[in-house]
């Protein structure tokens, strides 16, 4: 961001100064940061994850799970499409707050529809609602961060947020999914036990809800906003001002191709994790996977983002833009060595799987801020909004083929493909231009 203030929307020194006063206590900012990003990350984690590992588990194909848990990503690519009524309308606190009680009774809607005969187009229903529901959620929390943060706090912050976010990830692909393995071993019903499983998802968001309701501050610069008054004009000034940015083509480009590697090999890991060793596989239990990979693996992630969160706050984001992107790249080579090596040792699998995420929990910090840096001014809930859709179009359209090219090559080679898309990553990575102080605490 080119300025020190969080509220450019609205410049009257009494607003400025609530919104200094809403971040100015480390102790407050503490008690709805990581709650907030915990329960922006859950919804996420079960519908692009969890989903895959039930599909995965209940006899649906490599092919069919990428393709159609692929096409969730959707709500979240055009959530900039209403992400400026989330702006006009009503304030982020009170968005939150309500998206979350939402997204408790969306949660045991699917719990009642696992146990159906054609659960899977109703689950996948239930998680397209959900979806949506998470879409809107990121973008008044992501917009409710920046309103009540200074620049520097945002940066700081950075890290604290990815913690709690890849939390929400053990949680999700970790500790649940252990609780899903656990309860179909002693009942030897996969539908009972991912049915209890999401009602205590549903449990929880409503938890969170009545949670948030008591202890998220009052920013004075949370208030609806409009142009002139007119909704329809206020809309499309909000697009209008995003594709005024300067080098708007090139930020595109970057949020469509930073994880151009990383959208295939999120969709095909658990598969290939859950997988016999005869079909490429490594043949781990849903346990196991729960351990490894939602657990010991987004611990390593959480490292990597809290280590790149404070050094941009203490360098600023140009000095380690590289590193981040090699960062999330390079330890793809990990699973190479799995694919190829098919080792058996839990703790070769555990070890290689956690470099993998450190890898991208430390290189991930430099998209949250780009697209923090972009965002900056009129509208930067928006234009956040904006961002993060392209940054799961980003997603959405590499990790739709990759079951169809996984079932192509085959693991080994799969991942051998993967290393190979990080040449767009990095040759976009090379194109982009920051800020020397962006970032940095001042």
């Amino acid at each position: 961001m080119s300025s020190n203030t969080v509220n450019t929307e609205y410049s009257s020194p009494p607003q400025q100064l609530g919104v200094e006063k809403a971040a100015s206590g480390s102790g407050s900012l503490w008690r709805w940061i990581p709650s907030l990003y915990f329960s922006q990350g859950i919804p996420y984690v079960i519908v692009m994850t969890m989903s895959v590992i039930m599909y995965k588990k209940m006899g649906v194909s490599n092919a069919d799970i990428a393709l159609y848990t692929s096409w969730l990503y959707l709500p979240f690519v055009i959530k900039p499409l209403w992400s400026p009524f989330v702006d006009m309308f009503k304030t982020k606190r009170l968005w939150v707050i309500g998206l979350e009680l939402l997204i408790g009774g969306l949660f045991a809607l699917v719990a009642l529809t696992i146990p159906m005969p054609n659960y899977f187009q109703l689950t996948l229903a239930g998680f397209w609602l959900l979806a949506f529901g998470a879409a809107t959620h990121d973008i008044s929390s992501d917009g409710f961060y920046m309103l009540a943060l200074q620049q520097h706090e945002q940066a700081a912050y950075v890290g604290i947020r990815s913690m709690f976010f890849r939390m929400s990830m053990i949680t999700g692909q970790g500790a649940l999914v252990y609780l899903a393995g656990s309860l179909t071993d002693m009942t030897g019903k996969p539908a009972f036990a991912w049915s209890v499983v999401f009602f205590v998802l549903a449990a929880m968001f409503i938890s969170l809800s009545l949670y948030h309701k008591l202890v998220l501050p009052r920013p004075a610069a949370d208030r609806p906003m409009r142009e002139s008054g007119h909704i329809v004009k206020s809309f499309f000034s909000v697009f209008a001002k995003f594709l005024q940015k300067k080098n708007v083509l090139l930020t595109l480009a970057f949020l469509l191709l930073y994880r151009f590697g990383e959208s295939q090999l999120v969709k095909m890991a658990p598969p290939f994790l859950l997988d016999s060793v005869d079909k490429g596989g490594l043949g781990l239990s849903t346990q196991a996977v729960g351990v490894v990979y939602g657990t010991i693996g987004m611990l390593a992630l959480t490292v990597g983002g809290l280590a790149s969160g404070y050094l941009v706050s203490r360098h600023g984001l140009k000095r380690w833009l590289w590193p981040m992107a090699l960062s999330i790249n390079v330890p793809h080579l990990a699973y190479v060595y799995l694919a190829f090596v098919q080792p058996q040792n839990m703790f070769v699998v555990a070890a290689a799987v956690a470099i993998e995420q450190l890898g991208y929990g430390f290189g991930f910090t430099a998209f949250i801020m780009y697209m923090i840096m972009v965002a900056d001014g009129e509208h930067k809930t928006a234009h956040y909004a904006i961002c993060t859709g392209f940054m799961a179009l980003g997603m959405m359209l590499p990790g739709m083929f990759s079951g169809w090219i996984q079932a192509q090559l085959g693991y080994a080679h799969f991942f051998v493909w993967i290393c190979i898309a990080a040449i767009p990553s990095l040759g976009i990575t090379a194109l982009i231009r920051i800020d020397p102080g962006f970032g940095r605490k001042k």
